[in-house]
């Protein structure tokens, strides 16, 4: 591996780091937002659909873009853009002011979570070994910072509105300067591949999404409303409430890093099966935990049943077709539905009930992905194990590429 490419495979994993504690930061701070500006449940609710309409606008919207720039050139623009977007959010003084910094915020954020995705690939590509696990790894470390410096920020009485913005000035840089290590993609692969992204895909791969669908919902769930229901319906205090999160994604990277040695011993239809339904064992001992404190621990698990399920299922749907981009896009998209739209439905539903109430349907939706799992064929159409399509890129010289194809993990 050359320098440049080692260069590259570190911006990539900063990237991902960056956007979970920017993400994280605007999540785990809700119940101080909703106090600042008076917000009911529902009204959060619709802060958190603006941002995920935002979200779900670019990310729509992108495949000329991406087709025609790359993710390098995008990522140096947007990821600039979502820092100083956090700054809206924190800094509106009133509820529709808040509703747009959300949306611009979402639209952003949209924009990196493509682009760095597609990085993240084309790294991959170029060392010719498996390495986007370790970049998703990365997005949990973001996200348990953000908790960590969110409990800290509480503590030291820090505003809402000074927390976010210093988060952002400090990403802000960091985003600048690693948009010189991105890799710039193939230029052969952006024409055709746009064109091939246009086919049917098979039924199965709408199965997967289905089960996405069920486990980014879950996760969202947690993420945005965890806070609220701790401080709220369990009278924990917000110092407390703002640890929920953070050891939910402490979870989920402890799942993560031994969910491929788990799917080798057991299969990936079982071990979907198997983690649908410990998440709503471990959900339901959240939802109807008595005190914080084992609320708290019991998103831990969550964190830990959860991790896997999305990652198979994305991982599945590559190995549906021969061509593992349209299935996966197909995927992607309906399970990002369920981050973006499913917790919105948790605050309508907890405005008309209550949040215990609203929250139980993610125990229902662990059951789904068991039930779901069964419709799964036993053995893929293609091999699970992926086929690395090495491309000679900037920084990587073609014996390289060359070696790297003889034996792809000694890259």
């Amino acid at each position: 591996m050359t320098r440049e490419l080692r260069t590259a495979r570190i911006g990539a994993i900063v990237t991902f780091v960056l956007a979970g504690l920017l993400c994280g930061s605007f999540t785990v701070r809700i119940p101080a937002l909703a106090d600042r500006l008076e917000l009911n449940e529902a009204a959060v609710g619709a802060v958190l659909l603006a941002w995920g309409v935002g979200a779900l606008v670019t990310m729509q919207s992108m495949r000329a873009v991406m087709a025609r720039a790359g993710s390098h050139a995008v990522l140096r623009v947007g990821g600039p853009l979502c820092a100083a977007a956090l700054v809206l959010v924190a800094l509106a003084p009133n509820f529709p002011l808040l509703l747009a910094g959300a949306a611009a915020f979402g639209m952003a954020f949209g924009t990196v979570d493509i682009a760095m995705n597609a990085q993240g690939s084309v790294v991959e590509r170029a060392a010719g070994r498996h390495l986007m696990n370790g970049m998703h790894a990365g997005w949990c470390v973001g996200a348990i910072s953000a908790g960590l410096l969110g409990t800290l920020a509480i503590t030291a009485g820090l505003p809402y509105g000074t927390h976010l913005t210093l988060v952002a000035v400090a990403a802000l840089p960091v985003l600048i300067v690693i948009g010189r290590a991105y890799l710039a993609e193939p230029r052969q692969d952006a024409g055709r591949g746009a064109r091939t992204g246009a086919r049917r895909v098979p039924p199965v791969v709408y199965l997967l999404g289905v089960i996405a669908f069920c486990a980014f919902m879950v996760e969202g769930t947690i993420a945005d409303w965890n806070g609220l229901f701790l401080q709220n319906t369990l009278g924990a205090p917000e110092a407390l409430a703002a640890l929920g999160y953070p050891l939910f994604e402490a979870g989920m990277l402890a799942g993560r890093l031994a969910g491929d040695r788990v799917r080798a011993r057991v299969g990936a239809p079982a071990l979907l099966g198997l983690s649908g339904l410990a998440t709503a064992a471990t959900f339901a001992v959240v939802v109807s935990a008595p005190t914080a404190a084992v609320a708290i621990i019991g998103m831990v698990f969550v964190g830990v049943a959860v991790a896997t399920i999305s990652p198979v299922a994305l991982s599945l749907a590559g190995t549906a077709t021969g061509s593992p981009g349209p299935a996966i896009a197909q995927t992607s998209a309906m399970g990002y539905a369920g981050l973006l739209l499913g917790p919105v439905v948790i605050g309508f539903v907890s405005d008309h009930a209550s949040l215990r109430t609203a929250m139980f349907s993610a125990v229902v939706l662990g059951v789904v992905i068991a039930i779901m799992t069964r419709l799964l064929p036993r053995r893929p159409a293609v091999p699970e194990r992926p086929v690395l399509q090495l491309t000679a890129l900037p920084g990587v010289r073609a014996e390289e590429v060359r070696q790297a194809a003889k034996d792809p993990m000694a890259a």
